[in-house]
C-alpha cells in the first residue's frame, strides 16, 4: 500500500531524531576514535620500518659470510702458489706465480674492508633499530590508554546505542529506498547531521533562514515533499509558538 506525503514525512523525521541520538553518542567518542586509528597505522608502519631493518641486516650478514668464504679460499690459493713457487723451473713461471699471489692479497684485503663496512652498517642498523623500537614501545602506551579510553566510552553507552540500532533498522523499513538515498546525502553534506529538520518560529530548523508564510502553510498540508530553498533539508513540519509555549508551561509545571 503506497504511503502517503504524511506518513513519508512521519517516518524519516523518526529515522532523523534516531539519528541525532546515535550522533550524540558518537560525538562523546570526540576524536578517539580518529586518534586509535592514527596510532594503529603509526605503529604498523614503524613495524613495516622494523622488519625493513632486520632484513637489512640479514643481508650485511650474509655478505660478511661470503667475504670470509672468499678469504678461506683465496688463504687456500695462496698456500697452493706458494708450494708450486718453490718448484718453478724459471723466472716467468715466478713472476706469474708472484702476481697471482698479490692478486689474492688484494683480494684478501678487499674481502676483510667490505667485513668491516658491512660491520659498521649492521651496528648503525642495530641503533636505529633499538631506537625505532623504543619508539613503538612508547607509541603503544599511547595507543593502549588511548584504547582503553575509547572502550570505557563505548561500554557506557553500548547497551544504548545496540537499542538505537535496532530502531535505526526498523525505521528504515518504513523509508522508501529513495527518500533514503535524498536523506543520506543531504545529512552527508550538513555539518550538524540534520537532513530533515521542523520549521521553528518561522524559520528552517537546520540553517535558520526565514521560510515564507505561504511555503510554511504548503509544509503543513504536507501533501508534498518540500526542501528549504538555502539548505536543501527536507522540511517535515511547523513547529507553532503556541505548541513551544504550552510544552515549555508544561516543563515549568512538572518542576514545580
Amino acid at each position: 500500500m503506497e504511503s502517503t506525503v504524511a506518513q513519508k514525512l512521519e517516518a524519516i523525521y523518526n529515522l532523523q531524531l534516531i539519528d541525532s541520538r546515535l550522533d550524540a553518542i558518537v560525538k562523546v567518542r570526540g576524536a578517539l576514535p580518529e586518534e586509535v586509528q592514527d596510532l594503529e597505522d603509526e605503529i604498523a608502519g614503524y613495524e613495516t620500518r622494523l622488519d625493513k631493518f632486520k632484513t637489512d641486516i640479514g643481508s650485511f650478514e650474509d655478505e660478511i659470510k661470503r667475504f670470509k668464504e672468499n678469504i678461506k679460499e683465496s688463504e687456500k690459493l695462496i698456500k697452493k702458489y706458494q708450494d708450486q713457487q718453490m718448484n718453478v723451473r724459471n723466472n716467468r713461471e715466478y713472476d706469474a706465480i708472484t702476481k697471482e699471489l698479490e692478486l689474492q692479497d688484494l683480494e684478501i684485503q678487499v674481502s676483510k674492508k667490505k667485513i668491516s663496512e658491512a660491520g659498521m652498517k649492521i651496528d648503525q642498523k642495530k641503533v636505529d633499530l633499538e631506537e625505532l623500537n623504543d619508539l613503538m614501545k612508547d607509541r603503544q602506551k599511547d595507543l593502549d590508554l588511548k584504547k582503553n579510553e575509547l572502550d570505557t566510552i563505548v561500554s557506557e553507552s553500548e547497551s544504548e546505542e545496540g537499542k538505537l540500532q535496532a530502531d535505526r533498522d526498523k525505521a528504515m523499513k518504513k523509508v522508501d529506498d529513495r527518500l533514503v538515498k535524498s536523506y543520506t546525502k543531504i545529512r552527508a553534506n550538513a555539518k550538524n547531521g540534520l537532513g530533515v529538520v521542523m520549521v521553528k518560529r518561522g524559520a528552517c530548523g537546520g540553517c535558520f533562514n526565514t521560510v515564507p508564510p505561504q511555503r510554511q502553510a504548503d509544509i503543513r498540508e504536507k501533501k508534498k515533499l518540500i526542501v528549504c530553498e538555502h539548505c536543501g533539508r527536507i522540511l517535515a513540519g511547523v513547529e507553532d509558538e503556541v505548541e513551544e509555549e504550552n510544552t515549555k508551561a508544561k516543563r515549568r509545571s512538572a518542576k514545580a
